[in-house]
């Protein structure tokens, strides 16, 4: 499958700035790419956008970049935490891709975040990290994290 990437970012209006990821699926229903975008700058600076543009710029830019074989996109997780992010990914004990997204104030724990949604959806050891980023945001790394898929 393929992976692919790119930079991006999630936000509520009133908020200095997010991240999201997306995946996008082929007509069969497997997913074929990854894309993630993240605010490189708080509100005001020049790689800032709201959540709404942003959503649209991860879609659009996953829809470029893997082609026509994507026939529909999910957005897997979206925040406005300041920290660092993990997106893992692994197959579960039926065989199945499972994908993880995790936040954290450091590296370190936002891979162990999102490796132990992974395990707790059935993932035997710890899934693989596939991408990691920095995120600027209107609250901490700890608030609460949205659940792995």
């Amino acid at each position: 499958m393929a992976a692919l990437l790119a930079a991006a970012m999630m936000a509520t209006p009133e908020a200095d700035a997010g991240d999201a990821v997306v995946i996008g699926y082929n007509a069969d229903g497997v997913w074929t790419s990854v894309i993630y975008y993240c605010s490189g700058t708080p509100k005001g600076g020049a790689d800032y956008k709201d959540e709404a543009s942003a959503r649209e710029a991860a879609v659009a830019d996953l829809k470029k970049r893997a082609g026509e074989g994507v026939v529909t996109t999910k957005v897997l997780a979206a925040s406005d935490r300041t920290g660092h992010v993990a997106y893992a990914r692994g197959k579960n004990r039926a065989g199945e891709d499972s994908h993880a997204v995790g936040y954290g104030a450091s590296k370190e724990a936002a891979e162990a975040d999102a490796t132990g949604q992974l395990q707790q959806l059935g993932v035997p050891g710890k899934g693989k990290v596939i991408y990691n980023y920095f995120s600027h945001g209107s609250t901490p790394a700890v608030s609460p994290r949205p659940k792995g898929r």
